[in-house]
């Protein structure tokens, strides 16, 4: 690949290049990973490290009662493995528990499921790591204990987050010391997390799942209307998956398996393919119109067929099957927009993190607290999702709400193989974003050449309901006049933390790494 490294787009960095790099969306958690490279540390043992500093910098996004997935190239066997770490539902649940219900709540202890993310650092590290586990999460023991000053963006969706919060157990006393959010530029401490992280530290998670926090999880949960028990969290386990994979123009685009939505994006560029999307060039309204539409596409299928696996009615594979998509191509009209149904309208609060080092070891990990702050419940430090707020009450959806069962998950990390060789780790947040995020920044690299940091700094477009579409306030003219002529009712939505997206892309030369971070939150990229 032969990029251009011109500057087209608002944002204006360059894209970092080094033989050992870490990109995610604080400065502060890349340093981190940084830290444990240069130690002696593998890429797992940095993506570890960075993880668990963003849990405590970026509280509003994620936290140490996330979920987590991760897609690793290992040089080692030469091949690419997935991790999926997200939670399922306590045992206890039905579809009786939610009854008179219009849904699973949003907020609140009834809206949490095991989380996961404590449980995929350990794989990761047992399988992948170098250095002792204890050290990855020094780093961010001593941010919590000491503080850190909140940067701007943080501290805007803080703020927005405490009205809404404030009335969660546990929230107002950890994360509004002064009764309030606090101020970009404040200096933050969280003492109750470092001691927290100290304990996962010294028992490589067990306190986590089986010990001391647990215990503390378990009965915060039944003094607040929670149904979750020990049992629940012991049976959580990380589970090592295949990725899927769809070839698209000499190179291979993989995602985990559903239970996420990474199949979207999959699906959307499986269509795409079927039309010369490199000679329109990213300005031509027929490039977006055709995006927009692909991914409306496989918007309906996959709202309606994915879930846990262990429930679903039709398989990933048959998902992809390259005659079905050539057969949902055709539906689109170049000439008008369509009502296809595409997703509902979720939003999310999650941190999208990489990292790569001179073995060729690439990592990409996605973890998330789900909506700002998730649950809004805090356990003495510990921030926990609202994942279970996936599911679907619909008796006749294979993500209706179970018990031991994994909800339908927005996050999504993504990888890039050319010839059997890892090419690129990537990945954009931000709810059901994601696959169109994945989506356009791949296309911007393959089909237009662009740099990764030019892949993120391009303006997108976000799908929503019906023939609804989001789009950047540096959408060019044409293409905005275009749209709404075919039939699209366009928004602009200022808030391009959230309804943009967010992401990152390594992507690997001869010679090192190429890597872009995201001009929509406070993060960038380091190496050496």
């Amino acid at each position: 690949m032969t990029f251009n490294y011109s500057r087209p787009y608002p944002g204006g960095r360059s894209p970092l290049m080094s033989r050992n790099v870490v990109s995610t969306t604080h400065p502060l958690a890349a340093q981190a990973g940084l830290q444990m490279i240069r130690a002696g540390g593998s890429a797992v043992d940095a993506i570890i490290a960075t993880a668990a500093v963003l849990t405590v910098v970026e509280p509003c996004s994620n936290g140490l009662g996330s979920d987590l997935f991760a897609l690793i190239w290992s040089p080692g066997d030469k091949a690419l493995h997935g991790l999926n770490s997200s939670g399922r539902s306590p045992q206890a649940w039905t579809p009786d528990t939610f009854k008179g219900m219009q849904g699973v709540p949003m907020r609140g202890w009834m809206s949490v499921s095991v989380p996961g993310a404590i449980a995929g650092w350990v794989a990761l590290s047992k399988r992948y790591g170098k250095l002792p586990f204890a050290d990855l999460l020094a780093p961010a023991i001593d941010v919590a204990e000491r503080g850190f000053m909140v940067t701007p963006i943080i501290a805007g969706q803080w703020a927005r987050a405490v009205p809404i919060l404030k009335e969660q157990p546990g929230y107002a006393e950890h994360f509004m010391p002064r009764g309030r959010a606090p101020a970009a530029g404040e200096l933050f401490r969280n003492p109750a997390q470092a001691e927290a992280l100290r304990l996962i530290a010294d028992s490589e998670g067990e306190s986590f799942y089986r010990g001391q926090l647990a215990a503390r999880i378990v009965a915060h949960a039944k003094a607040h209307g929670g149904m979750m028990t020990g049992i629940d969290l012991a049976a959580h386990a990380a589970d090592w998956v295949d990725p899927i994979r769809m070839s698209y123009r000499g190179y291979e685009v993989a995602e985990i398996p559903p239970n996420g939505q990474g199949i979207a994006a999959l699906m959307a560029m499986g269509m795409l393919e079927q039309f010369d999307i490199k000679s329109l060039g990213p300005e031509h309204p027929d490039y977006w119109h055709l995006s927009i539409e692909a991914m409306k596409l496989a918007f309906r299928d996959v709202h309606a067929q994915v879930a846990d696996p262990e429930f679903m009615n039709v398989s990933a594979s048959a998902m992809l099957d390259r005659d079905f998509l050539r057969s949902r191509a055709k539906l689109i009209d170049m000439k008008r927009a369509q009502d296809f149904s595409p997703s509902a309208m979720l939003t999310g609060g999650t941190v999208y993190l990489n990292a790569a080092d001179e073995s060729g070891m690439m990592v990409s990990l996605i973890q998330s607290n789900y909506y700002g702050f998730g649950s809004g419940v805090v356990v003495d430090g510990i921030s926990l999702q609202n994942r279970a707020y996936g599911f679907t009450l619909d008796p006749a959806h294979p993500n209706c709400v179970a018990g031991g069962k994994r909800p339908f998950h927005t996050i999504i990390p993504g990888f890039i193989l050319k010839d059997g060789q890892p090419q690129s780790a990537f990945g954009v947040m931000g709810g059901h974003m994601q696959p169109q995020g994945h989506m356009q920044t791949a296309i911007r690299m393959i089909d237009f050449g662009e740099n990764p940091q030019a892949a993120l700094d391009g303006p997108r477009f976000r799908v929503e309901q019906g023939l609804e579409v989001d789009l950047e306030s540096w959408t060019p003219d044409n293409v905005r006049d275009s749209l709404a002529q075919r039939g699209h009712k366009l928004k602009e939505n200022k808030d391009s933390y959230m309804d943009f997206g967010s992401g990152q892309i390594i992507w690997k030369t001869d010679n090192g790494y190429i890597t872009g971070s995201d001009c929509r939150r406070d993060g960038g990229a380091v190496g050496f």
